[in-house]
């Protein structure tokens, strides 16, 4: 039997004409904002922000803080296995372009910064709460994230990926609420101040899992570290514009769907202990609704339990037991 899984690219353009297709995670961040009697006014608001941003940090030669416009492409990865017909959507994640206006040119961006996956919200959504059910102690299970980074680790290796993009990922998420930030003393010209963290979180153990460690920055005029999860060396491999499109992206999600630590009224200073019950800060004028995000990450796990995990579970873990980097 062969179990190798095969991979298929699609691409769609995120604008303020964007309509989710019937295969993305509704509790994406790109997604979530295109919902509801609001969502052309949201997207609108959301790509002047990116735009803004991208300006305010990619300053030289650009007097009137306008060259530069980031446009924005989605692109979902299906998956299958060999011996099956059946794709399923297994990852979505944002790459983002640089149009500069005084050149006339088009310049790519990184592919990654938003991150989402089935699998993973069965992870941490189902197997996760139904392993902790009735426990005294919060515990992790054995092998948690093992499927989820060997299908990610295979993904990234693929001639699929490596046809599509000339770079490796680089993912870009909120900080953990959970622990204490320290500053490094380190300043990057883009990226900004360098943090370290004081013990490990959940979701960076999980990221190891999938080939990729973890750096944090607060960039100029920022309130708060942001996360760079990468596989290569992320000073090193990626241009100054690449950096500051992938920062201006998730800054600005940030800013929208946990305002409290990255739209506070004060920015982190060399101790930073990140809290989302922050009352001091501002509100964007994008409606968002975490609740019921959350809520929509469980049936999400529930229906990749059903779809994905169930019907090939003797596959899937034979694979990831068999799957070499």
């Amino acid at each position: 039997m062969n179990t190798d899984f095969t991979f298929k690219i699609s691409r769609s353009i995120f604008d303020e004409n964007y309509n989710p297709s019937e295969n993305t995670r509704i509790t994406t961040n790109f997604a979530n904002l295109a919902r509801g009697k609001n969502r052309q006014e949201n997207l609108r608001n959301t790509l002047v922000m990116i735009d803004n941003r991208f300006n305010t940090l990619a300053h030289w030669d650009n007097p009137k803080g306008d060259r530069y416009s980031v446009e924005l492409e989605i692109i979902s990865v299906e998956m299958s296995i060999a011996d099956n017909a059946d794709a399923f959507p297994a990852i979505e994640i944002l790459k983002t372009n640089i149009i500069d206006k005084k050149t006339n040119e088009r310049l790519e961006g990184i592919v990654g910064n938003n991150f989402s996956s089935y699998v993973r919200d069965y992870d941490f959504s189902v197997l996760l709460l139904d392993h902790n059910k009735n426990q005294p102690e919060f515990s992790i299970p054995d092998s948690f994230g093992e499927l989820h980074g060997n299908i990610f680790k295979h993904f990234v290796q693929s001639t699929e990926y490596k046809k599509s993009f000339n770079k490796p990922p680089v993912i870009c998420l909120s900080i953990s609420n959970k622990n204490n930030y320290e500053q490094t003393g380190n300043r990057h010209p883009v990226l900004g101040i360098e943090y370290q963290q004081h013990g490990s979180s959940l979701t960076e153990k999980y990221f190891n899992k999938m080939g990729l460690r973890v750096r944090y920055f607060m960039p100029k005029n920022s309130v708060a570290p942001l996360a760079f999860y990468f596989s290569g060396d992320l000073l090193s491999d990626y241009t100054d514009l690449e950096l500051i499109g992938t920062i201006s992206t998730m800054e600005t999600f940030q800013k929208i769907y946990r305002p409290e630590i990255y739209n506070a009224n004060s920015a982190a200073g060399q101790y930073f202990q990140p809290n989302l019950n922050h009352q001091d800060h501002s509100l964007t004028k994008i409606v968002y609704d975490r609740e019921e995000r959350s809520q929509l990450a469980i049936e999400q796990g529930k229906f990749t339990e059903e779809h994905f995990i169930k019907p090939y579970k003797h596959i899937l873990e034979q694979w990831s037991a068999q799957y070499a980097i």
